[in-house]
């Protein structure tokens, strides 16, 4: 029997129906980031014209706001706690371990493991990344990939966070007819500190609460959990 030909269009629909269902959890976050990232830019805004007008200055249009130190600063901010918190949590469950959560390996497994293990060097297979059988610096370096980025990418918006930061806090004591400060002088500042403390202590609190109350509670279908009856004391076990 001769198969009906192919509609017009047919198998790129198919394409970007499977790119999408391949890809759904990262698109779905990406989407919401960029939703998130334009209510702020609103939101920002009217807060900081309403300190403006309660200054006696004139307010800014959203173009102005959204190319201002006062947008920047609140954005690097967040950025370099959420980055801080997944390069603590990358490099800590190397070594530490908690009996019961599905986000630690099983205790005694700590460490980096063996190559074996790893499936590097000698023992990488035929479907291994090429880098992963690589015994010089390359594979050392892929080997600690995740969590190197990791960390980069937080003291970049760190860095970020500090330039946009002296730059909005200046214009604020300028509004208030006070001298501006250097970016040196900054970094030990109040303003500084009160930022990036105010972000860390809610992240840390909340991979804290995923590792301890996964130990207990759990969400069917979920590979963040464990599976619903297993027990509380299976550790590193994902449903």
């Amino acid at each position: 029997m001769t198969p009906a030909p192919e509609r017009p269009g047919g198998t790129t629909a198919r394409t970007v129906r499977r790119f999408l269902r391949d890809n759904g959890l990262g698109l779905f976050f990406l989407i919401a980031f960029l939703l998130a990232l334009a209510g702020q830019a609103l939101a920002g805004r009217a807060e900081f014209n309403d300190q403006l007008v309660a200054e006696g200055f004139a307010p800014v249009g959203l173009g102005t706001y959204l190319t201002s130190s006062d947008f920047a600063v609140d954005v690097t901010e967040n950025w370099q706690s959420e980055y801080l918190q997944f390069s603590l949590y990358i490099l800590a469950t190397v070594w530490l371990v908690q009996r019961g959560s599905p986000e630690s390996k099983e205790p005694g497994k700590t460490g980096t493991e063996s190559d074996r293990e790893q499936r590097t060097g000698p023992y990488a297979r035929e479907d291994s990344p090429r880098r992963a059988a690589a015994r010089d610096w390359r594979g050392l370096l892929y080997s600690n990939s995740l969590g190197l980025v990791m960390g980069v990418v937080f003291l970049l918006s760190w860095l970020a966070q500090s330039v946009t930061g002296v730059a909005a806090y200046n214009e604020q004591r300028l509004r208030r007819l006070q001298a501006p400060v250097d970016w040196t002088r900054y970094l030990s500042s109040a303003d500084f500190w009160s930022r990036s403390l105010q972000n860390w202590q809610s992240e840390l609190l909340a991979v804290a609460s995923m590792a301890v109350l996964a130990i207990y509670l759990r969400q069917r279908g979920s590979p963040e959990s464990k599976p619903v009856g297993a027990p509380d004391s299976a550790t590193g076990v994902e449903g």
